[in-house]
């Protein structure tokens, strides 16, 4: 847990994305929003929605949009993922890009992120019964000083 009290290597940057090293992805996840709705608000619209795809609708029935017919601003807010996607990448180190490596979208990026450093709501919800269980199960033994309690507990957060 020594990252906790640690600044990012590269500080605060209106042009460099917040580096994600895998610790602390509470307080990278804010600033990663901060920096993307930053650069353009339609970036993190296709983080959260997911990417633009334009269509046809022929009888009623939706089909991709051949690249080709696009209209300009069809391929601009095509676009949004794509920057999305570069940003996010070039926001994480080795081990975290590999984890997202292999996702088309930069939703499925965000939400693997998400997934893996919080947890589904399930597990979320079961480390919280335990550690409030393992807190209220907590007794100094007998014998026990204070220093000891300190040592096992500085212990638990290493």
């Amino acid at each position: 847990m020594g990252g906790q009290n640690q600044t990012f290597a590269e500080g605060a940057s209106i042009n460099i994305p917040p580096l994600f090293t895998g610790e602390n992805y509470p307080f990278w996840k804010v600033r990663m929003q901060i920096f993307l709705e930053s650069v353009d608000r339609g970036i993190w619209d296709a983080v959260v929605n997911g990417p633009f795809v334009p269509v046809n609708v022929v009888n009623d029935v939706q089909e991709p949009k051949p690249f080709l017919k696009w209209t300009t601003d069809e391929n601009r807010r095509a676009q949004y993922d794509v920057k999305a996607i570069n940003i996010i990448s070039s926001a994480l180190t080795l081990d975290e890009f590999y984890r997202i490596s292999v996702c088309s979208s930069a939703k499925d990026m965000w939400e693997i992120l998400r997934v893996t450093h919080e947890g589904i709501e399930d597990v979320k919800r079961a480390r919280k019964n335990s550690l409030i269980q393992e807190y209220e199960m907590f007794r100094m033994q007998q014998g026990e000083t204070i220093y000891d309690v300190k040592k096992i507990l500085e212990e638990r957060r290493t």
